[in-house]
């Protein structure tokens, strides 16, 4: 993976202006905040974000990838109160 910066510019901070990648790609979808059982442990906003952030990574795991191999995430949080 190679971040991909012009040379004139500043730093971005907290994102990457671009990334080039190669390999194997390994794209998630569809995790919520629910167990490997597919049950909800808790009904707390904050803790199913935990749980649905560790499958995530056992996924990224089973592909032989982890967190620090992720491009992008997109998250759709449907309750905006919450």
């Amino acid at each position: 993976m190679k971040f991909l910066q012009p040379p004139d510019w500043l730093p971005p901070k907290g994102y990457a202006n671009g990334i080039a990648a190669r390999g194997t790609m390994i794209f998630v979808g569809g995790q919520i905040g629910w167990n490997g059982q597919q049950q909800f442990e808790t009904d707390d906003f904050i803790a199913q974000t935990a749980q649905a952030l560790r499958n995530i990574l056992a996924i990224l795991q089973a592909g032989g990838a982890g967190a620090e191999h992720m491009v992008r995430m997109t998250w759709y949080i449907i309750d905006r109160d919450e």
